[in-house]
């Protein structure tokens, strides 16, 4: 097999947090694994379908708005032998919150 060709054209940041999702759903035992300004890795036990459009909902700070954005599944690759996938998405279009705001804080945040 060949090896996937890395796509990407920005720096991405480490972020291993939970995933809020119903219990149950999709991201139900989510974490997402990295995030840049234009899209995020998640790792999860569920295999999303490619080009599944997802609200997310991403809070940059303790008592502050969240920005939320549609993100689409572009990607999908299973884990090994385990029974866990990760997903890369793309963010599409932002619904509320600011992209400057995010491009920001994830440019001084540096959570490598």
């Amino acid at each position: 097999m060949s090896a996937a060709v890395n796509q990407r054209s920005e720096t991405r940041y480490h972020c291993l947090v939970p995933v809020e999702g119903k219990e149950g759903s999709e991201f139900d035992q989510t974490k997402t694994f990295d995030i840049s300004k234009h899209g995020i890795c998640l790792v999860s036990s569920q295999n999303i379908p490619i080009n599944q459009k997802i609200a997310v909902e991403i809070v940059l700070k303790p008592n502050t708005e969240p920005v939320v954005v549609i993100g689409v599944v572009k990607w999908v690759r299973k884990l090994g032998v385990t029974e866990q996938y990760r997903v890369g998405m793309k963010f599409s279009e932002i619904i509320s919150g600011s992209s400057t705001r995010l491009d920001k804080y994830i440019e001084s945040s540096r959570w490598e």
